[in-house]
């Protein structure tokens, strides 16, 4: 049975190193996963316009680079998926990118675009490709954004050479961090935990990887006593969404935001 509003349990503040203005809206966080896509396609700017207007205060995208050295907004290095064509997106430039026509009378976008489209907007950008690490530095130097995006990758590499260009950045781990921090976690042994992680803001985490659960009781502990906030991935059930929450992570990666935005609204903190 659903609890009552008021005896829904709020996170509480996490002890961290100095958290810039991207974690200044208060706990829990919902990240619109490439933007809501219900009726435009995904990581457009009318996905993203849409997962805002619901509500949504963070937008996760991804980042790969044109041809000709700009950073635009796609999560598949092809465009197979999205326009059914092989071409891979760092073999097209900038205006052929933008004469493909992804539905809806969207186009791709530019990293650079989607920041200025959006300035009250925050960010979490995945850089999905080596040759996409300076250009999304430069976008986000340009836009004036370092303060209000948060800069990840899978490879770890790509992660901090990114992060290198954008002093202060916020950032969160790559699975080469996150794999021994889980390990570590599991044993309890948060000083272990604080040193893997001491240069990142927050993991970003399936509930489970290889059948091992990331987000026991235990492990939420530790990872927080080391100073980092948790973010789960993908998360559309309001069911799910609901007993994360209640555990205590701090953010859900949500491809549906018009969902549960509302519903981590009861978790919010009364001002």
């Amino acid at each position: 049975m659903r609890p009552p509003a008021q005896a829904t349990p709020v996170p509480g503040p996490r002890p961290s190193r100095a958290r810039g203005a991207y974690f200044a809206p208060p706990l829990p966080r919902i990240f619109a996963h490439r933007g809501l896509a219900l009726d435009v396609p995904e990581n457009t700017l009318g996905a993203f316009r849409a997962a805002l207007a619901v509500g949504a205060v963070h937008l996760e995208t991804d980042v790969h680079a044109s041809s000709d050295g700009v950073a635009v907004i796609s999560h598949d290095p092809t465009l197979e998926r999205v326009a059914g064509r092989p071409d891979r997106v760092a073999d097209l430039t900038l205006a052929e990118l933008r004469s493909i026509d992804l539905g809806g009378g969207e186009t791709f976008v530019t990293l650079s675009e989607a920041l200025l489209a959006f300035p009250e907007a925050r960010f979490n950008i995945d850089v999905k490709a080596d040759d996409a690490c300076r250009p999304t530095a430069e976008a986000v130097r340009a836009a004036g954004a370092i303060d209000r995006v948060l800069i990840t990758s899978f490879d770890v590499r790509r992660k901090r050479l990114t992060a290198s260009a954008l002093p202060g950045v916020a950032t969160s781990a790559s699975a080469a961090e996150f794999g021994p921090a889980l390990a570590f976690a599991k044993l309890g042994w948060a000083w272990a935990v604080r040193r893997i992680l001491r240069n990142v803001d927050a993991v970003q985490i399936p509930p489970q990887v290889s059948r091992i659960g990331t987000v026991t009781p235990r492990t939420i502990d530790v990872l927080h006593r080391a100073g980092v906030e948790i973010h789960v991935w993908t998360i559309n059930d309001p069911v799910v969404a609901r007993d994360l929450l209640v555990r205590g992570v701090d953010g859900l990666v949500t491809d549906r935001a018009d969902i549960l935005v509302p519903l981590a609204a009861e978790f919010k903190p009364v001002r």
